[in-house]
């Protein structure tokens, strides 16, 4: 009876995971494909960070504040591509996970998606600073300002997904089936069959504090920079606010959009197939175009690239 009861308890802690719907002849093209992109989100980010920890003259606040999001984007993918890399390896349609396991890569992922707000909310701040008040940039946006704003940005996140995720970790389960390609908030709390009130209010809850303050402070932000720039008649201060800010835009917008489709589409469940190619393309897309973006429209990150290269090919024998 009592190993009974323990094999139904460790039945009840494996899960199984809906998979990704690939057909034989396109899976090692996929997998090839995604490890490609993931090798360069990990080359292209950790070298981005390396490149400005190592080079004084980008030690400066907005390239700092920019180590936070290639942090973040080596931090989402890793917790992301490895799992479904191995699943296009292996013939089994059939994906387990240890419910620990699962809870763990849910709050990974909303980590991971709430951290692309705030650090984006913060870089909005730096670019506001130097743009409406460049005079008092320096006084402003010291070494102590960064590591505040960076340790704000990462803490109000992780609090927020702690509690989210621990009131969904808090209810029992009848279910097994994850409808996902990956464990996330929804899917822990679907597991249960148990009232969710309290999860549905908090879930909505911190649905509008991240986009609501995410959206209203890049929005007021770039307004007040807009009319800065209307009101003003030097053509060097209109350019650099248009090359440094229209980054961070495309940027958010890139993020929000991709935000959204997931959404609207898990209202059609017909669409199943298209949700899970959109999450996976949300986890590596924008962290591999954030160092394209980024990277290689700040100029002092391209002249430094390409010093680098220049030496490299002149040492070479």
């Amino acid at each position: 009876m009592q190993m009974s009861l323990e094999n139904r308890t460790a039945a009840a802690d494996v899960l199984l995971l809906e998979a990704l719907k690939v057909s034989p002849q396109s899976s090692i093209a996929a997998f090839l494909l995604l490890l490609l992109i993931y090798v360069f989100i990990m080359v292209s980010n950790v070298g981005l960070v390396v490149l400005i920890f190592c080079s004084r003259s980008l030690q400066q606040p907005m390239y700092l504040l920019l180590c936070n999001m290639s942090v973040n984007d080596v931090f989402g993918a890793t917790v992301m591509v490895p799992h479904i890399l191995k699943d296009l390896l292996v013939s089994n349609p059939q994906r387990y996970i240890h419910y620990i396991d699962c809870a763990v890569q849910a709050f990974c992922v909303h980590l991971h998606a709430s951290v692309s707000h705030t650090v984006l909310i913060i870089m909005a701040f730096d670019r506001y600073v130097a743009i409406c008040s460049p005079l008092r940039y320096a006084a402003i946006m010291t070494n102590r300002t960064v590591a505040k704003l960076s340790v704000a940005a990462w803490g109000s996140a992780l609090a927020l997904v702690a509690i989210l995720v621990g009131l969904s970790v808090r209810l029992s389960r009848c279910r097994q089936l994850v409808s996902n390609l990956f464990c996330d908030n929804a899917s822990l709390f679907k597991l249960s069959c148990e009232n969710l009130l309290i999860n549905n209010i908090y879930g909505l809850g911190y649905t509008v504090v991240l986009l609501g303050s995410s959206i209203g402070s890049v929005a007021l932000t770039y307004l007040r920079i807009a009319v800065v720039c209307l009101s003003s008649k030097n053509q060097a201060l209109n350019h650099r606010a248009l090359q440094t800010c229209a980054t961070h835009l495309a940027v958010y917008a890139i993020l929000l959009l991709s935000g959204f489709l997931i959404v609207i589409l898990h209202r059609f469940p017909q669409l199943s197939d298209h949700r899970k190619v959109a999450s996976v393309l949300g986890h590596v897309a924008l962290p591999a175009l954030n160092t394209l973006i980024y990277g290689l429209q700040i100029k002092e990150v391209r002249q430094k690239i390409a010093a680098a290269f220049h030496k490299n090919k002149v040492s070479s024998p």
